[in-house]
């Protein structure tokens, strides 16, 4: 199995070079034609990142070490979150904002939640017209972080339980 996980590994680090390649030719034109072409570059940061998040992964799996569970303020991850997203939101004229009600740390992966958040946010960024919300409050059981956007969202939406529809929710619960 491990001897797979490196193949793939190896094909994971040689597409995000190439996307750095392809990063660096469109930054390159957009110098010599004075064409803002930000939005591009974003798309190839953004899916190296990805990659790059992938070959943690694979580093924590074949070296068999664990999440990192650490004391992170909560207010200070959605402000992260917002400021990582600035100006693709701008670009689509989309506004960000952030209503997070929980100021003190809570004990989580910072890497694993913040990829969540950020996902989350370029998720609703494609769907939504004009705003999008990053909400953060705490409930009975532990906090509750929340994306949403006001994009025109599902006509009808079956209940969650049993439609394997949960992972279009989102919203991050983290219990006590």
């Amino acid at each position: 199995m491990l001897h797979l996980l490196d193949v793939l590994a190896s094909g994971v680090h040689d597409t995000k070079n190439q996307l750095f390649i392809a990063e660096a030719m469109v930054t390159a034109t957009e110098a010599r034609t004075q064409t803002d072409l930000s939005e591009i570059r974003y798309a190839f940061e953004t899916a190296a990142a990805r990659l790059s998040q992938t070959l943690a992964t694979y580093h924590l799996l074949r070296h068999g070490s664990s999440i990192s569970i650490t004391p992170v303020i909560i207010s200070d991850l959605c402000e992260e979150a917002g400021l990582a997203q600035k100006h693709h939101l701008a670009a689509s004229h989309i506004e960000l904002e952030i209503d997070c009600q929980v100021d003190e740390a809570w004990p989580l992966d910072r890497d694993l939640v913040t990829d969540a958040l950020n996902n989350a946010v370029q998720n609703a960024a494609r769907h939504a017209r004009s705003l999008i919300r990053l909400s953060a409050f705490s409930t009975g059981e532990g906090i509750c972080l929340r994306v949403e956007d006001d994009g025109p969202g599902f006509s009808s939406l079956p209940p969650a339980s049993g439609t394997g529809l949960l992972a279009l929710y989102p919203e991050i619960s983290v219990p006590k």
